[in-house]
Order: structure tokens, then sequence, then C-alpha cells
């Protein structure tokens, strides 16, 4: 019996069968023309559509022809016929080209006649702002990423750097948090040493809390503490203050903006269980299970889970890890809804990593201790997160798509978390400790609503977006201390304080925001611009504990930051031009007559100023991205006045940086993933001048990262991996009287593809810091002159295997 025909244009086949809206499609490569091809192994139908994308074909294969067969990857300067046969070698399935239309069809054996394919025609689309950005080639990166209000958008047609990290890089390197996944960029370093329970960050030589994370833009939504990775299809990175997008960060964050996107059941079912170990002697396991159910797949459920328990490299030190999470996926024609849950407990016991805290310019910053030795043996903690998101939109034409969230999270910790230093008094490494017993919670409601119109005026396209947010914070704190004398190369015992009964409310937060912004596309849209506002109110109403113990204050202020952006492709769409002018919000300082100054007043939120330029070059199977960009920041300047102090907001930090980024699959079974970034940050206006143009703390002048992996020919599978990050001095101290020294470090890794009785497996082997190098890897924070210290060599392995 002759299979129906179906004309499909190179979009996933799911959608198609969902009723996606038709764009007119774009002139057709010839068929004899080699064209740059990079399609990721996968289902051979995505592959396919991905394909007819890429060469500018329509398509036309049954669903049923392609259904459960999966295609290896395609890379390369290749005529379409050359990639279809690569594609479909080994499937059954043959192709036949005319002009622009390809027909895939069962191959002709003996026994059987040529099918004939009934035509249902759906056109080729850019990626919409809901869809989910495919692989690029190689497989670690994506070709675009989710940008907060706007939606999904192609890296090659954004006007600022961003990099989506994909779950396979996070499966093949054993990342277990977000941190492990940075680790690739040279852009992001660590503010907090590793291992630490909270994982802070510095991008672009500006600071970015953990609690500052984003779940498809929405803040407030991720753990307290580490973030687990399992339930993440994309750790994306989007660089520079992005308030515009995403709106005000909880604390301010400016150097960049960390997004997770939660991952969704796939049309094919998943069941994958690994066992993992790491450390010492940390053993654990993890599944994900994937299912679609109903008619047309329409609901999916996605499930994952981890458990670890074991001694780590700190000395003394266990930890365990608990972690669940479930989504919930509905589609039905121009309907999506969601539901993401999570579940997160982290304890660990004996001990905890620590900073290290100079403040004797004479005395220096002394040689990194041993990064096993544990300088606090006492310590311990648990903390506990869950949270639930859900989401809906509603495409009512091709024309109006509207959408909202609600997301609710509820976390706490006790413990020794933050205040774990040591303060180095002599040059034999003698110093004190101070233990801090703690309890905080945090419990934050974040909503949003929004409407996308998606139009023309004329020859000029509109990508327009219209969002409401508002996120509250109720945060609370209450802590006990004790202290001791220690050394930092033999560390003493210094008992733990009694934890407190329960954590004191100290204040409420809420971020209210209303934004507007368009997209115009001309010129065949080889020119985008972006032009938006955002208005964002920010209030802080503290209690009288939070007063009186942390020194928060009442806050209400409001303020309107705009947006700008253009990418011009002159030369076709594998070449952008683009400059952008986005700026950050965080809270302006506030000063107090209980703090010694001689008013009460609180500044208006700083605006963080950035302007970028830059030119991205999609060679194919490798991109690479340069971009020129300046930063500029208001400081707090206090001076004296009469018999106490004042202060002005007229301070600036500025810093100017060159980055390159690179990613893809530079030749047949080769993938590199880095880059290099050269930063000057100045402190350009400071009190009296005294300090203009000294370089400003935590900003190494070069930071790089490179990794490549190779698929080893002749042993099927084999793929050899290493990295090297490399980082220069940077200064402690404001007036230059301390400086940490430059380092670097490498990493290696294998893993072996295989069958393991007749299911598909891979078994991984990692070891970070290889030489096992002592090392300050940054600094905490600005202001305090503290030093992190990286992990000694630590060995991760795993087995996976899909059932």
């Amino acid at each position: 019996m002759p299979h129906p025909r179906f004309r499909l244009a190179p979009l996933a086949l799911a959608l198609a069968c969902l009723g996606g809206f038709a764009l007119p499609a774009r002139a057709q490569a010839p068929a004899a023309t080699a064209v740059p091809i990079a399609v990721p192994a996968q289902p051979l139908g995505a592959a396919l559509n991905e394909l007819a994308r890429q060469a500018r074909l329509q398509l036309m294969v049954h669903p049923d022809l392609v259904a459960g067969k999966q295609a290896s990857a395609v890379s390369g300067n290749l005529t379409p016929r050359q990639a279809l046969d690569r594609l479909l070698a080994g499937s059954g399935l043959q192709a036949s080209i005319n002009g622009g239309e390809v027909i895939v069809q069962p191959a002709p054996t003996s026994s059987s006649s040529t099918a004939t394919l009934e035509e249902v025609t759906v056109k080729a689309q850019a990626v919409r702002a809901d869809d989910l950005p495919q692989a690029y080639a190689g497989g670690q990166v994506a070709k675009g990423a989710r940008l907060g209000l706007t939606g999904s958008a192609d890296v090659m047609d954004t006007p600022f750097t961003v990099t989506s990290y994909t779950a396979q890089t996070i499966e093949d390197q054993g990342a277990r948090s977000v941190a492990d996944v940075l680790r690739n960029d040279a852009s992001v370093r660590s503010s907090t040493s590793d291992g630490h329970p909270f994982e802070n960050f510095r991008i672009r030589n500006f600071g970015v809390n953990q609690n500052e994370m984003t779940i498809d833009g929405m803040y407030g939504m991720a753990p307290y503490g580490h973030t687990p990775v399992e339930m993440f299809e994309r750790v994306e990175l989007l660089r520079g203050p992005s308030a515009m997008f995403v709106g005000m960060a909880p604390a301010g964050a400016l150097g960049g903006t960390i997004n997770l996107v939660p991952k969704r059941a796939g049309e094919e079912p998943l069941n994958r269980v690994s066992l993992d170990y790491i450390g010492k002697s940390q053993f654990g396991t993890r599944f994900d299970l994937g299912r679609r159910f109903g008619p047309d797949n329409a609901v999916g459920l996605r499930v994952n889970g981890s458990f670890s328990d074991g001694d780590t490299t700190l000395h003394g030190q266990s930890k365990q890890r608990q972690f669940l999470s479930g989504a919930l996926d509905y589609r039905n024609g121009g309907f999506k809804a969601s539901l993401d849950a999570y579940y997160s407990k982290e304890k660990f016991s004996g001990g905890t990593p620590a900073g290290f805290f100079f403040r004797n310019a004479a005395l220096g910053v002394l040689k990194a201790p041993d990064a096993s030795l544990n300088q606090f043996p006492a310590a311990y903690g648990t903390a506990e997160n869950a949270a639930a998101i859900a989401r809906a939109e509603y495409r009512f034409n091709d024309t109006v798509t509207a959408y909202g969230g609600i997301g609710v999270r509820h976390g706490t910790v006790a413990g020794l978390y933050t205040g774990s230093w040591v303060v180095a008094a002599a040059a034999d490494g003698t110093g004190t400790v101070s233990l801090a017993g703690q309890r905080m919670y945090e419990h934050n409601v974040n909503a949003e609503a929004g409407l996308r119109f998606n139009f023309r005026t004329g020859g000029v396209g509109h990508e327009l977006t219209l969002q409401a947010s508002r996120l509250k914070m109720d945060y609370g704190y209450a802590a006990n201390s004790n202290g001791g004398t220690t050394n930092m190369y033999d560390p003493a015992y210094v008992a733990m304080p009694d934890l407190p009964g329960a954590a004191s409310k100290w204040s409420d937060k809420t971020f209210d925001s209303l934004a507007l912004v368009d997209t115009f596309s001309l010129l065949d849209d080889r020119l985008k611009l972006t032009a938006g506002l955002r208005h964002q109110r920010y209030k802080v109403a503290p209690t009288a504990d939070g007063i009186s113990e942390g020194g928060e204050v009442a806050y209400d202020k409001s303020v309107v930051t705009p947006a700008l952006g253009v990418v011009f492709k002159p030369w076709g769409p594998n070449l952008s031009l683009y400059a952008s002018y986005v700026q950050g919000l965080s809270q302006g300082a506030t000063i107090s007559t209980t703090s010694g100054y001689i008013r009460n007043y609180a500044f208006a939120p700083y605006k963080t100023e950035q302007a970028e330029i830059g030119v991205k070059w999609n060679a194919g199977t490798f991109t690479h991205t340069f971009a020129f960009y300046q930063i500029t920041k208001p400081e707090l300047i206090t001076f004296a006045s009469g018999s106490g102090y004042d202060a002005t907001d007229g301070g600036e930090k500025r810093v100017r940086g060159l980055e390159w980024n690179s990613f893809g699959e530079l030749a047949r079974g080769v993938r590199v993933l880095g880059g290099v970034v050269y930063a000057q940050s100045i402190q350009t206006k400071t009190a009296g001048g005294t300090l203009d143009g000294y370089e400003a703390v935590g900003s190494p002048r070069w930071q790089a990262n490179l990794g490549a992996e190779w698929d080893v020919p002749g042993v099927p599978g084999l793929t050899l991996t290493g990295r090297v990050q490399a980082t220069t001095s940077q200064w402690l101290t404001n007036a230059h009287t301390l400086k940490l020294p430059g380092w670097a470090v490498a990493d290696v890794g294998a893993r072996y593809a295989t069958r393991l009785y007749g299911k598909n497996a891979v078994l991984r082997l990692n070891v970070s810091n290889v030489f096992d190098r002592n090392y300050y890897s940054g600094i905490f924070r600005e202001g305090y002159a503290i030093a992190t210290i990286a992990a000694p060599r630590t060995v991760s392995a795993s087995l996976t295997v899909d059932f």
C-alpha cells in the first residue's frame, strides 16, 4: 500500500504535526553546490529536517519511515546529495532531489515498488521564541539561547555574546553543579573555594551570586547553595549586564546572567541510569527517565534523580546529595503548558573549604596551603530546597501569543555556610578562625505574564514583547559565633557553636517591572534592530531584627533602563556584525547616622552601563565570536564631613575587555570549546582621586580556557579529552598592597561508548587539576582581601547505560 505523502520543510517533525505557523521559504541552494553542513547525531527525522533547513530544501517524508531510526553526525562543506547519503546510510531509505525538493522513500528491493507520498506542505521558519535551539556541530553548545523575555534566538542573531552549554557537555564532563559547567568559559571564574556549599562567580570581573541564576528567565527559583544540573537541558551564559531582558538581579549581579533550561521529554522513550564515583570515596547513582503519552504524544514526563554519599578530597569531610525533579508538559495546537518541580538536599560534615583573609601588607600573601587540608574539621551543614514552576502559553494565531508563569521556592540552610575563612597573622601560617552556626531561610514567589507579537509593517518585520513581572523574597537569618587560633598549614580543631533555634525574619523584598522590547527585521532579515525599555521598582521592608542585626534599611526606588542592539549580516547568514548598549541594575547604597554618617539617605539604583561591538563567524562546523566591551559601574565614595562622614555615588569602576570564544568541530572527530579574555579593570573615580587609574581588585588582565575532544581513529567509541585554564595575577586590595599570583591548571579525561549486554553504554573518566597544584583561584568579594583556593586533584568516573 503506498505511503501518504508529506512535504516537510526544515522544521522538526513533531512541531510540524502540532501546527507550527508558516513563513516564506528562502531561496534553495543548488543541489550540486557544497554548503557548510553541521547536523549533530539525533533521531533521523529531526536530522533530515535540520539538513533541509541548513541547505534550504523542502523535504517530503512520511513520519513512519523515520520513526525509531537514528542518524549519525554529518558535518563539513558538502553538497545536499552528499549530506543526504550520509544521513540515510544504513536506514533502508533513499532520497531523490528535484530542484529544491527532496523526496525520501524506502530503498527499492526486488519485491517492492517505489512508494508514492501524499503532499502536505509546511514551510521553513526561523527559531521561534519558545523553541529550544538545536545543538551546534560537536554537540557541546547550542546554536542559540533563551534571552529572558524575548525568548529563544540564534547566536548569530543576538547583539551580544551568549553561550549555551548542552546536556551532552554536562554528562560527558561529569559536571555535578553549574560551577563545574562554567569551568569551560574564559569569562567566568569562581569566587568561592572549590567544594564550598555556596557557589559564587565573577563574570567579566563583576560578582554574581549563586542565588542570582534564573530558571527559564525567572529569578529566585534556583536552589540556595549548590545548583544540581541533573534536571537541566542547557546552562546558558549571557555575558554582561542584562536588566532589559531578565530584570534586576536580587543582589545586583552585573557581570552576566546564568540561565538554566529544564529538560523535557523527547519523542523517543528514555531510560538512562548512571553509576558515579568522585573524589576520595564518594559513590552515587543517577537516573533520567522520559516518556510521551496520549494522542500525538501531547503529554510528556521527564524525571531525574540522584543520590551520592561518601568522603571528599577535603580531608575528613563527607558529603551527601539527594535530588529529585519532575517535568510535566502538555502541547495541543497553539497551547503549551509545563510544570517543573524539584527537591534538593545536601549535607556535609567533618569540615568545609576555607578562604584566606590577608590583612597585613607587610606579611603579604602567604603560599597557598595544601588544598586537601581541612581548616574547619568541626564544620557541618545542611541545605534543603523545594520549588515548583508552572508555565502556560497560547498562540492565538501567527501574530499573537500570550504567556504566563508562576514559581515558588522555599530554601533553608543550617550550619557553617558563610564566614568560613582563616585570618593569617604570621609568616608561619598562624592565624585565627571564626565559626558561625547559622540558620537562614528564603521563601520566594515569582510571577510573570506577557504578550508576544510577530507582524510586519511595510517591509519591516517586528518581534515585539510586552511583559510584567513581580518577584517577592522573604529572607531570615540568625547565627551564633565561636572563634579560636589555628595554623593554615597545620589546622587546629575549633568547635562549632550551637545553632540558633530558628532564623529571625530580616526583610521582605519586592522587585516589580514592566518591559517592552521590539526587534525590527529589515533587508530580508539581514539587518535586525532591537530596542526596549524596562521600568524597575525595588522595595525593601526590613524588620526590627533585620535593622538591628543585619543592617537592613528601608528602600523604595524605581528606575527606567533602556537597551539598544543591532545585528547586520552584509555577506550572508554566516557572518554577523553587531553592536549593543545595555544596562544592569543594582540597589543603590544607603547611609545612616547609626553607621557614623551625618545623614540618612538611600541612593537611587545604580545603573551599570555596557557598550559592546563584535563580530561572529559561523564557519559551518565551528564558530568564532569576537567582542570588545566597556562596562562602567557607579561606586560609593565616603569622605569626612564635620564630625562624621558623608557619601556620594559619584565613584566609578570601568572595565574594558576583548573577548574571543570558539566552539564546534574543527575536523571530523576533533571538537574545541574555549576562549581568551583580555580586560583592563580600572578605578576611574575614587575618593579625592587618590586611587584613580589603579587596577580594580579581582581583575586579572588575561583569562584563557581551551578544551578539546578527539575521537581516536581506529577505536570506535573512544574519545580523549583535555582542558587548560589559565589566569594571570590580580590585586586583593584597591591600594595595591596585596596581590595574588597567576595560575594555570590542566584537566584530562576519556570516554568510551560501547554496547553492554546489548544496551548502549558509556564509560567516562575525568581528572581535574591533573598535576595536583595548590593555588589561590581568585578573590571572594570586592572590599575583602580574601583569597579562594582551588580543589586538589580530583578523579571522577561514571558508567551510563540506556535500557
